[in-house]
């Protein structure tokens, strides 16, 4: 906890503060002013001196996630080796000293579904959850996702029939050449489908 005080803003005689203070002994007392704002009023046997005071507080971390997490940043000191979605959650989540708890209350998950983001579990992510992590850690969305679900976000239909048309190929020939069936082919460059990261690897990556 860190806390400063500032200069005197008043000062009061001694039958102004006798109630407050009907001992001779030197005091204080603090009041509660509005979030971490307080008066901070020191009693002495002649007068009583307040002072604004502001007392920031830190989200305190068990040893436990302490040592998750000074693991977690000797492997990746910098966000720029980051490559997948779920590090970099974990990376901003630690940064920011909160626990997988407050983050899927903050977005609206359950802890469980949560911490499937951070494991790799999921391939895809949901960008309405996304786009409230990226609100939380006040980055860009872009900051979040790796390039698959980059690939998704960025339009995957649109990508997917530039690459097409850049190879002068008809999507009767392109579903062929990728072998895969033109009613797939067809459902991904309309956006009615998304395509799965292993078959994103394959073709698109």
């Amino acid at each position: 906890m860190y806390s400063k005080c500032y200069p005197i803003i008043t000062a009061h005689n001694t039958r102004q503060v006798a109630k407050e203070a009907p001992s001779q002994e030197k005091r204080c007392t603090l009041e509660h002013i509005d979030g971490n704002w307080y008066i901070l009023t020191n009693h002495t046997p002649d007068v009583a001196k307040q002072y604004p005071l502001y007392i920031e507080s830190f989200k305190y971390s068990t040893p436990h996630h302490l040592v998750e997490s000074e693991k977690f940043n000797i492997l990746y000191p910098d966000l720029s080796t980051i490559t997948s979605t779920a590090d970099k959650l974990r990376w901003y989540r630690y940064k920011h000293s909160l626990l997988q708890k407050d983050v899927a209350l903050i977005i609206g998950v359950d802890r469980t579904t949560y911490s499937r983001y951070e494991t790799n579990e999921n391939d895809f992510y949901p960008i309405e959850h996304i786009n409230k992590l990226s609100e939380l850690y006040d980055v860009p969305i872009t900051e979040l996702l790796d390039d698959y679900n980059l690939f998704l976000y960025n339009d995957q239909g649109e990508q997917i029939r530039a690459i097409r048309q850049g190879l002068g190929l008809t999507q009767s020939a392109y579903a062929k050449m990728l072998g895969v069936p033109l009613g797939t082919l067809k459902k991904w460059e309309q956006n009615r489908v998304r395509i799965f990261k292993s078959t994103w690897d394959k073709y698109f990556k």
